[in-house]
């Protein structure tokens, strides 16, 4: 069975760069989300949530992911798909391993 369903996520994108942040304990570093990383994961949790039809989705899926910026300046566009799968999770799937074609 074929399902489509779209979210439109607002927002100016947030790479993962700004959404995670690292520490060193003494020689061991350690990676968290920034306070700004969870304000930007609640707020695309509540927007999915407000547009989201159902269940999460169960087996494999493919995702397409449309990124708009407002500047010029060159961005890594891999650097902003783990933002939103992670805060997708739950809502929209079960898991992102689930995810099998990513556009």
């Amino acid at each position: 069975m074929s399902q489509t369903q779209k979210i439109t996520l607002q927002g100016k994108p947030q790479s993962v760069n700004t959404m995670y942040a690292t520490v060193c304990r003494g020689s061991f570093p350690t990676r968290f989300m920034s306070k700004k990383g969870k304000e930007v994961k609640e707020s695309y949790q509540w927007q999915a949530k407000s547009q989201w039809k159902g269940k999460p989705l169960e087996g494999e899926i493919a995702v397409i992911i449309y990124l708009y910026f407002n500047d010029k300046r060159k961005n890594d566009v891999d650097n902003f798909n783990k933002g939103i799968l992670d805060s997708l999770t739950g809502i929209c799937w079960i898991d992102d391993s689930q995810i099998f074609r990513l556009s």
